[in-house]
């Protein structure tokens, strides 16, 4: 999924701003934000979650997930 990540970010950046966490390497934020399964995505606004994805999606599913999410 890491190519589809890259692409939907280089696409939506700045009005969307990505980030990875790698759950091995940081187990604490992987706690708190309950992340079982790789990959999660997670969409945050004003430092709340509005929306969660768990397992893969190609460029154009991600896309349209996160529009729906963000309303665009």
């Amino acid at each position: 999924m890491a190519p589809f990540f890259e692409k939907t970010a280089r696409q939506l950046e700045p009005k969307l701003r990505f980030a990875k966490l790698n759950t091995e390497e940081h187990p604490a934020p992987a706690a708190k934000f309950n992340i079982r399964s790789i990959p999660t995505m997670i969409v945050f606004r004003g430092g709340r979650e509005i929306g969660r994805q768990i397992g893969a999606m190609d460029a154009a599913s991600l896309t349209r997930w996160l529009g729906s999410m963000t309303g665009s």
